[in-house]
């Protein structure tokens, strides 16, 4: 069965829910082994978490890009996961959402949360029909995810070159027992209403990096 457009997989608990981030090792590797962010992780800057760990490996080439080479996988509260769904903006006007542009924009200015559906990535990181979620943090929230929710955080670099040289030997099977157990992640009733929008098909390219 093919997965509803907007929804949340992840892997996660009764308490907590796993997101993923990559970054360069001066960063990386000091989270993963204190389990918390380093001083200089700025709090004041948009950080990006993603549920997905397929989307991450999209996003980082498998942990092969620059400033990129360190995969971390933060356990985070479901209680700051929830806060940062019902206080963020959809990253994209929608008209059937949004009352008007300048709304849209002053909400998305204001929110300390923002929400993006991109298309969700196979093993070979080619596009799906489904969507993952992003949550970019700002102010309030990033700060909140570095010094409050965050339960603890793992080097998953490792990982992310295995599953990439099975991909890269054809074994799929094989890769695909070794991935994160993703499963949907329940929200009450209503709760992402304010983050869902009809979106226009996506191009599939005609390859993807990093396969």
């Amino acid at each position: 069965m093919t997965p509803p457009r907007y929804e949340i997989r992840a892997l996660h608990t009764a308490t907590t829910v796993t997101v993923y981030q990559a970054y360069a090792p001066a960063i990386g590797l000091p989270a993963a082994r204190d389990g918390r962010f380093p001083a200089a992780w700025k709090r004041d800057r948009m950080t990006w978490i993603k549920p997905s760990f397929l989307w991450m490996m999209y996003r980082c080439g498998w942990g092969t890009k620059e400033n990129q080479e360190t995969v971390l996988a933060v356990e985070i509260t479901r209680e700051g996961f929830a806060w940062a769904l019902d206080h963020a903006c959809l990253s994209h006007y929608a008209s059937g959402l949004h009352r008007d542009h300048a709304t849209w924009r002053r909400r998305l200015r204001e929110a300390p949360a923002r929400a993006q559906w991109d298309p969700e990535r196979d093993l070979r990181l080619k596009p799906l029909p489904h969507r993952s979620l992003q949550l970019g943090l700002t102010g309030e929230a990033a700060r909140r995810y570095a010094d409050e929710w965050t339960v603890s955080i793992t080097d998953v670099t490792d990982l992310a070159h295995t599953v990439h040289a099975r991909v890269r030997a054809g074994d799929l099977e094989a890769a695909r027992r070794l991935l994160p157990a993703e499963r949907p992640y329940s929200v009450p009733d209503g709760a992402l209403s304010h983050l869902r929008a009809e979106l226009p098909p996506f191009p599939a390219p005609a390859g993807a990096p990093g396969a």
